[in-house]
């Protein structure tokens, strides 16, 4: 991009309220606090501007054209609605709706983790859609945490004070499939060996309380990383790291989820075993069975892929941000009406649930090999949190800058840490902040905190109602497939995204190269390390472990281009401005598009000219995983 261009963050803010009475008394200031909230509440239920406000819902619910049709003038772009900043008075049916489209654009990135953490242990259906009430109701309560700005004194908050979401992280996805592989592997997990070789994989829940109790030690890195300074935050992880972590989280997850899902499952039918339950994709007995990779698989996943295509040229805003759900709604409808869904899974679902409303407890334990990549997961869940609290700041307004910004950092990370603690208690993975509310608030124009808690309140009642799990459980692989191959790409752009706005200067290449060489390598042959410890003979059962996580480490593809990206950024000197003036001339304008026309911060990146604004754009995507 040739030229400057102007900052897409206003710091304009609202003038400030005229401060308190400084001497009141402590029965009468109480007194006129309620006072004023009961007239709010009052107004708020009985007055059509309470209730409608002079929002266009219009606007948020017309279909929209990618084309002009012949014969017809082309219609005046609408005029947009008022911008709700954080604390501004929110019209109920508004802040519903919001709260809605914020539910929904969340809704698949918060069932498919689950989902697939119990296809990879073999879980029944009653395990299975309880995980996932249980991710909709934990994810609910701990956003409620995280939007809120709660001063724990000398300077710290727990909480962003942002329209700031959180659900499971997509890291955390990777290294379980490592960690469970190994536990079958070694013995931990149980399995059948079939007539013809073909190792299958038995139930196996004692494995996901393992995951539980190690991420519950490993939350406090976070939770002691959250007291750092954001500046040396931001040396340890710049974007030449952060996206290279993104690209390889959502690179692998759509090769060993999103793509074998498409084509009929990942449970083992991908590998086509002649004989055994798994001979034929999902199972033998299940509906519509058929090979991994059939036609009617195919076909089944690309009609929800397309249905999220058709929904972003035609949708109006509101379906637009639950394209996802449409492709899996659109997808279901066909799957059914074919044959291709079992609905044992509503059947067994209960009707009303909550955390720990379940038949099997799982035992919450630690598997010391999982140590080492759970702190790395937790080191990946920091670099997620600083760029999208940045992002959802800036699309909220608030000035990304200065104390106050700085103090949203440290308290969305402590509260991502003590919410990685606390969810562990509830049964659920690592959780993150999210990335996908950030186009929602761009969309509607509206970054208040009462669309965020209406968004919390639907997240809870989803998870509540149980059937509702039990219907997402019956979602049939390729559907689910066609949809989360688009969630998982949408992480590798976000990757991509964020190393756009490196200066790639030589240095930056060779550690990009550094590090995508070991990502990349594992990605695509993923047994390369699982025999390198093979020859040592004798080992203690304290450095067998060690040796297993290592190997671990180096089977997860983000965990080892991350490690690599983040050492050898370390210890490589920075280029000098010259030297890298002279990159930038010998390659041409064309490596400077990213960001424009500016100059090399301390990373060697390169951002907006405005030189108090340079890390902005940098750090808005470095998170976006979710």
């Amino acid at each position: 991009m040739a030229g400057s261009y102007a900052s897409s963050v206003t710091k304009d803010q609202p003038a400030p309220t005229e401060p308190p009475n400084p001497n009141p008394s402590a029965a009468g200031y109480l007194n006129r606090s309620l006072r004023t909230h009961a007239e709010t509440v009052r107004r708020k239920v009985t007055t059509k501007q309470g209730w409608v406000g002079d929002y266009d819902y219009a606007w948020l619910c017309s279909p929209t054209l990618p084309f002009a049709l012949p014969g017809l003038k082309p219609r005046k772009r609408p005029r947009a609605p008022p911008f709700y900043a954080l604390d501004a008075d929110l019209p109920l049916v508004l802040a519903m709706a919001s709260g809605l489209q914020h539910a929904l654009a969340m809704l698949a990135g918060l069932i498919t983790p689950p989902i697939i953490f119990a296809s990879a242990l073999m879980l029944d259906n009653e395990i299975s859609a309880y995980m996932i009430s249980a991710s909709l109701i934990g994810c609910g309560i701990l956003s409620l945490v995280q939007m809120s700005r709660l001063s724990l004194g000398r300077g710290y908050y727990l909480g962003t004070g942002l329209l700031s979401v959180v659900g499971t992280s997509f890291s955390t996805l990777s290294t379980a499939d490592a960690i469970f592989s190994a536990m079958y592997a070694n013995g931990t997990c149980p399995s059948t060996t079939a007539a013809d070789g073909t190792v299958m994989r038995d139930p196996c829940p004692d494995a996901y309380g393992m995951v539980l109790g190690t991420s519950l030690i490993c939350s406090l890195l976070e939770i002691g990383l959250s007291f750092l300074p954001p500046r040396v935050l931001k040396r340890l992880f710049p974007p030449m790291v952060t996206g290279t972590v993104i690209l390889m989280i959502g690179a692998s997850l759509i090769g060993s989820s999103g793509i074998l899902d498409w084509g009929g499952g990942s449970n083992g039918c991908q590998a086509r075993p002649t004989s055994g339950i798994y001979a034929l994709c999902p199972t033998v007995g299940a509906p519509g069975a058929l090979p991994w990779g059939s036609p009617q698989f195919i076909g089944l996943g690309f009609l929800s892929f397309a249905s999220i295509i058709l929904t972003e040229l035609f949708g109006s805003p509101f379906l637009k941000n639950a394209s996802i759900i449409v492709g899996l709604a659109v997808g279901c409808i066909v799957a059914g009406a074919a044959g291709y869904i079992d609905g044992s899974s509503i059947g067994t679902a209960p009707a009303i649930t909550f955390l720990w409303c379940v038949v099997y407890r799982f035992k919450i334990g630690v598997y010391p090999p999982a140590i080492l990549p759970m702190l790395a997961v937790y080191a990946s869940t920091t670099m997620e949190a600083i760029g999208d609290i940045t992002a959802s700041a800036e699309v909220s307004r608030i000035a990304v800058d200065g104390l106050e910004f700085d103090s949203r950092i440290q308290g969305g990370i402590l509260s991502d840490g003590i919410g990685g603690f606390v969810s562990a208690l509830f049964t659920v993975t690592p959780l993150s902040i999210f990335a996908q509310n950030n186009g929602v608030i761009a969309i509607t124009r509206c970054a208040n905190r009462a669309a965020g808690r209406w968004c919390c309140v639907f997240l809870i009642l989803f998870g509540v109602l149980g059937k509702i799990s039990g219907v997402f459980l019956a979602i049939p692989n390729p559907v689910l497939g066609g949809v989360t191959t688009f969630l998982f790409a949408s992480v590798v752009v976000s990757g991509i995204r964020v190393l756009s706005f490196v200066r790639f200067s030589r240095r930056d290449r060779f550690v990009l190269a550094a590090a995508l060489s070991f990502g990349v390598g594992d990605l695509l042959v993923p047994d390369i390390f699982t025999y390198l410890f093979d020859g040592v003979k004798g080992a203690n059962g304290g450095l067998e472990g060690l040796f297993e996580s290592i190997t671990i480490v180096l089977s997860t593809p983000f965990l080892v281009a991350g490690i690599v990206a983040v050492t050898l950024n370390l210890i490589l000197p920075q280029e000098g401005i010259e030297e890298q003036l002279e990159d930038r001339d010998d390659a041409g304008d064309g490596d400077c598009e990213a960001g424009g026309d500016g100059e090399p911060n301390i990373n060697g990146n390169w951002a907006a000219e405005d030189p108090e604004h340079r890390h902005v754009i940098a750090d808005a995507d470095a998170g976006k995983t979710g």
